[in-house]
């Protein structure tokens, strides 16, 4: 709970009794790779949430990193959302974009796959990244987190700075839906942040903000979808989304890691709604109404967040 807002209870499509999602952050992932993920996942009857670079780096080798500039990347692309997948955007490419750079990377976006409102996670490398380092945060929670950072990520995200060269925020407010901000540690990421997603008026080029629950490479995803961590989401009847790259350890010598098989394997069999972060975000949206942050909701949850930072270094 946050400031008396309790946890919405959500009725979920079909009699389903929770939901569970995940958005995959490009990094790293070889679409050979990614194809096995994919392949078994939708064989259990998830439909995610996969992030894409529109453009393909120019500074740094792109390695096994698929961009919208490579044809058969992007036809395996289109097959996932063929496949009922949502396709995600990690930011214009995998290296700093000014704004002429990122107005490419959405025409090239919409040319290609011509989606709804796009569901965002900026990757955390990029100076162009909205909204991110220090200035997730607000006050002395700001000051104890650039403290904490040796002040390494102060001043040095600037895509909602307008005027600065790399300023994308009236695009992201026009293009984009949903942005990831928080990470938590319970799988069930509604508990966690129970008002999301939320509009917060101190960053306004961000329509709605997301949280998700962390996992970022296999060790800490199948940690986090543990059996008992599987039983009170499904309990609580909430909803998890899982940050995720599968391109860090989900496969390994051509075969997926086993932990990550077998739960995966026991989540599908729990009556869950699989679908996408955008169509989970909207089915909350509907039911429970729209909520912009207060002032106590944001200081309340920038220290939940800060905490786990400071204590476990949590995304």
């Amino acid at each position: 709970m946050l400031d008396g807002f309790r946890t919405p209870r959500i009725v979920w499509p079909e009699g389903r009794r929770f939901a569970f999602t995940i958005f995959d952050d490009p990094d790293l992932q070889s679409d050979s790779d990614g194809a096995m993920v994919y392949d078994f996942l939708a064989d259990l009857g998830f439909r995610t949430t996969r992030g894409i670079w529109p453009l393909g780096p120019t500074d740094v080798p792109a390695g096994v990193h698929g961009h919208c500039e490579q044809p058969l990347h992007v036809a395996w692309l289109r097959s996932l959302r063929e496949r009922g997948f949502e396709l995600g955007l990690h930011n214009a490419r995998m290296q700093t974009s000014p704004r002429n750079v990122t107005i490419r990377a959405f025409e090239t976006y919409r040319r290609l796959f011509d989606q709804e409102a796009i569901t965002l996670a900026n990757h955390m490398d990029n100076g162009d990244a909205i909204y991110w380092g220090s200035a997730r945060l607000s006050g002395w929670r700001k000051l104890v987190y650039n403290l904490a950072t040796r002040g390494k990520n102060r001043n040095r995200f600037h895509g909602h700075e307008q005027g600065h060269e790399l300023f994308w925020g009236d695009i992201c407010r026009r293009e984009i839906g949903y942005a990831r901000n928080f990470v938590f540690r319970a799988l069930n990421t509604l508990a966690a942040c129970p008002v999301m997603p939320y509009h917060d008026a101190t960053r306004p080029w961000v329509n709605q903000w997301y949280a998700s629950s962390e996992g970022g490479e296999c060790a800490s995803f199948v940690e986090t979808i543990r059996e008992e961590q599987q039983d009170r989401l499904e309990e609580e009847g909430g909803a998890a989304i899982l940050y995720t790259h599968f391109g860090k350890g989900f496969v390994q010598d051509g075969r997926l890691d086993t932990h990550f098989r077998e739960r995966m394997k026991r989540i599908a069999r729990r009556g869950g709604w699989f679908v996408p972060v955008r169509t989970v975000l909207d089915t909350i949206r509907q039911q429970r109404g729209e909520h912009t942050l207060s002032n106590s909701e944001r200081a309340r949850l920038e220290r939940k967040w800060l905490l786990l930072k400071l204590s476990h270094g949590t995304s």
